[in-house]
């Protein structure tokens, strides 16, 4: 049978979305593939890398880093139970230490001192309504005035949002 332009063979990798042919579920991954993989910024793979030594990628000429399927899980693990559960880096760190250096499926969602230490973390971080990205916020006294309500009004729309977009997920097949 002779291949005709346009065709596909079903036997050949799927393509990515930028194009290249998907990799086998056992090849190692460029952090910017697990990067894109995880929806998280490549600097920040690069942090966890100094705050969780499990996550050793293999480093090859000129810094390039290549991840092992082992590596990818785990750094999913930890994005969920940072983004996700409210668990904060050194709690992270204790459920590694406490589990040998791996993270089981099973861990209950932080006790409530950590959530707020978690949610004061997130609360540092989120620009205040009305500023520009990159610009330096107001002095203390002006943000005790004018942001903190305002910034846990958003605080709570953000945590009902991720609620509502993880009971979506749920119902995906």
């Amino acid at each position: 049978m002779t291949a005709v332009p346009g065709d596909t063979d079903p036997a050949a990798p799927a393509e990515t979305p930028r194009g290249r042919p998907r990799k086998a579920p056992g090849a190692f991954r460029t952090i910017s593939e697990v990067a894109d993989d995880l929806h998280i910024p490549q600097h920040v793979l690069r942090f966890w890398e100094t705050k969780f030594p499990q996550v050793k990628p293999l480093k090859r000429g000129g810094g390039r880093r290549y991840y092992r399927p082992d590596d990818i899980v785990l750094l999913r693990r930890i994005s969920d139970l940072l983004y996700s559960q409210g668990y904060t880096i050194k709690g992270v760190q204790r459920l590694l230490r406490e589990g040998g250096g791996r993270l089981g499926d099973d861990i209950p969602p932080p006790a409530a001192e950590e959530r707020a230490d978690a949610d004061e973390a997130v609360q540092a971080q989120l620009p205040m309504p009305g500023l520009t990205p990159g610009i330096t916020p107001p002095p203390r006294e002006a943000r005790a005035r004018s942001g903190v309500a305002d910034s846990r009004a958003m605080l709570a729309a953000l945590r009902q949002a991720l609620e509502e977009l993880q009971a979506l997920r749920a119902l995906l097949p």
